[in-house]
């Protein structure tokens, strides 16, 4: 397998310092441009999409074409053959929910920084053992959240994580005041309700105000 391009290099570089990811599930084509024109203006950049939906590879390519300022990834990806259509898209980086060799060898031929997914100390070993120490931890609330990374932290000090799953803007704010933790993911700057209401201006103040912006009678 291709050496990774996996640590300070590769997924920091791509995120060039950005430290809140929307994780982004477009099941509608027609919602991708604007939703990631609204989180742009909002001052979020990184846009990881999941390739949960049929509609993906296409919210993917559109949002590349269209809004340039956008750094994209796919994410979910569970096998090399979506790793590859993701690259095909226009995906800056790739994303897993655990950790798979297969879709980091294909990563790896698409020139891709991966960042997988771990859930407890065993899949942390593995990941380190192919030159992985930027990692995702999910699903972070259900594993132990803030009180996992920490304890996590002591046997692998060289570990910087990505928590993802049951983020919200509160739990953001303390995992990303801890060390170990270079970014955060999640959607609650991205309700269903507002993507289906085509409420962009909403989405564009919650986007701000979980980068840290002034809040607004919208957030």
């Amino acid at each position: 397998m291709p050496p990774p391009d996996h640590s300070i290099s590769g997924i920091e570089r791509v995120w060039n310092g950005e430290r809140v990811v929307p994780v982004l599930t477009i099941a509608d084509r027609s919602t991708a441009i604007p939703l990631a024109r609204a989180l742009v203006r909002g001052g979020i950049r990184v846009l990881e999409i999941t390739f949960r939906t049929a509609a993906a590879a296409d919210a993917l390519r559109m949002i590349a074409d269209s809004v340039p300022e956008a750094i994209l990834g796919a994410g979910t990806v569970l096998d090399p053959r979506q790793a590859m259509r993701a690259a095909e898209s226009g995906a800056r980086f790739i994303v897993s929910p655990g950790f798979g060799a297969d879709v980091a060898g294909a990563s790896a031929d698409a020139s891709l920084p991966y960042l997988p997914g771990v859930a407890t100390a065993t899949e942390i070993m593995g990941a380190l053992s192919l030159g992985f120490d930027r990692l995702k931890l999910f699903p972070a609330a259900q594993v132990g959240g803030v009180a996992a990374i920490r304890a996590l932290s002591a046997p692998f000090p060289d570990v910087r994580f990505c928590p993802t799953g049951g983020v919200d803007r509160r739990s953001s704010l303390e995992y990303l005041a801890l060390p170990q933790v270079f970014a955060v993911g999640g959607s609650w700057m991205v309700p269903p309700d507002a993507v289906a209401a085509g409420d962009w201006q909403r989405i564009e103040a919650l986007a701000r105000a979980a980068t840290g912006g002034p809040e607004t009678a919208f957030a």
